[in-house]
């Protein structure tokens, strides 16, 4: 079999592991277990789909095992590993040095009482961008709305609501962002150009959001913050900046790397090149399992395509397309974001589902004249916000 003939049943594999994953974390959830679908590693459960795929067609297991080996080593996929490792590295020498706390204590001592709701969305909205994480600046900022919470009439619901949005809309943005990182690095955009896409879709969602939070928050009150420091943001602004200006992500990610160091070092006495490298170390580990997943599923994309998968899902929605009567683009980008959706929907991770459908949405891209900033931004963006 060649990767010149469209082939159905070569996304057979892919469909075992969505069956295990889903399935597992079905039976948990039934079972009454907290956080199912994270019991089963998607890492584990992708494993039986390459065996098959390592299976199929006719020829050396040999060969099949070299093109495996060739897709978990494509440029995309190593680009998009290094990068997992140095925006993880960034975060938690970030963290380390106290830049979390430093950013919510700066940003909500400009916030008058009455903009208190658009205040907590704004700040979490940057320490998302900042971070590229939206449930670590929940994590941060959730306190700070219940303590807002109990000294004012506005309902918790509504605080940690606000923070949630923000978070999700920065996480969007972020330039350091899993999503953004497989997005990109799938479809071959910059991540600056994929951020000024996603910005022009957000702004007039965020905008209406926050004035809506500005008339329902007019009774609110804002909780007294502990002293911040300017250094200790430092890094965040100076990193956004540079990305948006369009520098290379690995001089973007290392710079502010270093800087975290150099900042830990003239501001906390406790803070030591020794303690500095176990942060950076940590950060690579906080990465490691989306690392493997992006190396697993880079291997069995390959092999779906060898088999004439990805040839199949291009050509069935080609079909559609005329059938339907819509021009080509519009629908590849209908195609693409519904994939995105159905595959987060199934695995009930953001990033694994960019990472799992990417290969197949360059390939649509490509056939039907989409942008690959605008299928990026699609991607991200579906996957985001299907199950928030």
């Amino acid at each position: 079999m060649n990767d010149k003939q469209p082939n159905g049943l070569a996304l057979a594999p892919l469909g075992l592991f969505l069956a295990i994953f889903i399935g597992t974390g079905a039976v948990l959830s039934a079972g009454g277990t907290e956080m199912a679908f994270y019991q089963l590693s998607a890492t584990v459960a992708i494993l039986p789909a390459i065996v098959w795929a390592l299976g199929m067609g006719r020829g050396k297991l040999d060969d099949r095992i070299n093109i495996f080996i060739r897709g978990m080593g494509d440029s995309n996929i190593i680009t998009m590993c290094v990068i997992y490792l140095l925006a993880g590295a960034f975060a938690a020498t970030a963290k380390a040095i106290g830049g979390v706390e430093s950013t919510v204590a700066l940003g909500l001592s400009f916030v008058p009482a009455s903009m208190v709701l658009p205040g907590l969305f704004a700040v979490a909205a940057f320490i998302a961008t900042a971070m590229g994480t939206s449930m670590g600046t929940i994590a941060a900022i959730a306190p700070i709305a219940v303590g807002v919470a109990e000294n004012s009439d506005l309902g918790p619901a509504l605080l940690v609501g606000t923070v949630v949005g923000g978070a999700m809309f920065g996480d969007n943005l972020s330039m350091i962002s899993d999503t953004t990182i497989a997005a990109t690095r799938t479809q071959g955009c910059a991540m600056a150009d994929k951020f000024r896409m996603n910005f022009k879709l957000a702004l007039p969602a965020a905008v209406g959001t926050m004035l809506l939070l500005y008339f329902l928050g007019s009774s609110g009150t804002v909780v007294a913050q502990e002293s911040y420091s300017l250094l200790k943001v430092l890094p965040y602004i100076a990193i956004l900046v540079m990305a948006v200006s369009g520098i290379n992500v690995f001089v973007v990610l290392a710079s502010g790397i270093a800087l975290c160091g150099v900042v830990g070092l003239a501001t906390m006495p406790e803070f030591s090149v020794l303690s500095f490298s176990q942060d950076i170390y940590n950060g690579f580990k906080g990465m490691q399992e989306i690392l493997v997943l992006s190396l697993l599923i880079g291997g069995l994309g390959e092999l779906i395509r060898f088999h004439g998968g990805i040839d199949w899902v291009i050509r069935a929605i080609q079909r559609m397309a005329s059938k339907e009567g819509r021009s080509a683009k519009r629908s590849g980008e209908i195609s693409i974001g519904a994939l995105s959706a159905v595959a987060d929907l199934c695995t009930a991770n953001n990033t694994v589902a960019i990472i799992l459908t990417g290969k197949m949405a360059k390939g649509i891209a490509e056939q039907n004249g989409v942008d690959p900033r605008r299928s990026a931004s699609l991607l991200d963006i579906l996957a985001i916000c299907i199950l928030r």
